[in-house]
């Protein structure tokens, strides 16, 4: 026997090796991803918090939304040329009328004529890698694009024969969102969890920040001495002399003798109190200026 037989003889069968399972691809969504919002498109409208764009037109814009309670929806909402329209307000008003009951979850009052028309359309449920979840999408979408249409009035025929130039409206050009009200305002109801938690961070920040600039501002000034208050200046007396001298004696008149008033008598001299003391202005203490 060859060392080729013993081999063959000494080898074990092999077993077919088993194929390597292939992991299972998760199912595209039918539906887009939505655009990021714009500084321009308002972070609220009612109850509903906009997360993203989902479609424009010159009659207004589709937005995916949900409120507080996670309940998701499409808002159509007019632009600031439509909105100025008051036909096309109508229009608007009428096509959200045509919808089914339930479909529509949210809306702005028609006489709002300050801020533009929207309403929130669906319900729309969050997605979960079902079929459902996008036909529920595509259903408030399609909706949605049927009200702002209306608006438009793109899908209504022409009436005759197409002649002359191709209908405009005159408010086409003015495609920003409409105006809109926010009230209460958006912060701090727009945050998440995370959002939250950084806040409580900030604020616990700021709070040992100032725990501890306190605690610097005793530590150095705990040694100070204490600031005793300037003396009192003692008040000045209640009286002052006031001299009250003749005037100049003629030149041919004796200069050894004392100097005299003209009515011969020497001259006075008068205590007579500060002008701010009780006493002063009394009726029989004379003032300075009687004597001139």
């Amino acid at each position: 026997m060859t060392a080729t037989d013993s081999q063959t003889d000494t080898a074990a069968p092999t077993e077919p090796e088993a194929p390597a399972e292939v992991p299972a691809e998760a199912p595209a969504r039918a539906v887009p991803d939505a655009l990021p919002l714009l500084p321009e498109d308002p972070p609220r409208v009612g109850d509903f918090w906009l997360r993203g764009r989902l479609g424009a037109n010159a009659a207004g814009y589709l937005y995916i939304a949900a409120d507080e309670t996670g309940r998701g929806a499409v808002v159509a909402m007019m632009t600031e040329g439509s909105s100025d329209d008051a036909a096309a307000r109508d229009r608007f008003i009428t096509a959200v009328d045509k919808l089914p009951d339930g479909a529509v979850l949210g809306h702005n009052d028609e006489d709002d004529e300050d801020v533009a028309l929207w309403a929130a359309i669906g319900p729309v449920r969050e997605y979960d890698g079902s079929s459902a979840a996008d036909d529920e999408q595509l259903i408030a979408e399609r909706r949605g694009e049927d009200i702002l249409s209306a608006v438009l009035m793109d899908r209504i025929p022409p009436i005759g024969r197409v002649r002359g130039p191709d209908f405009r409206h005159y408010w086409e050009n003015r495609r920003r969102p409409g105006l809109f009200r926010i009230w209460p305002l958006p912060w701090p109801s727009a945050l998440r969890p995370a959002s939250w938690l950084a806040v409580a961070l900030s604020l616990l920040t700021m709070a040992v920040l100032m725990a501890v600039a306190i605690l610097v501002a005793w530590l150095m000034f705990r040694h100070s001495p204490e600031l005793e208050p300037d003396p009192l200046i003692p008040p000045p007396t209640n009286t002052f002399t006031v001299t009250v001298t003749p005037t100049t004696p003629p030149p041919n008149s004796n200069s050894t003798e004392s100097p005299t008033t003209p009515g011969g008598s020497p001259p006075d001299t008068v205590t007579v109190p500060p002008p701010g003391s009780p006493t002063s202005g009394s009726p029989g203490t004379p003032e300075p200026g009687d004597r001139f």
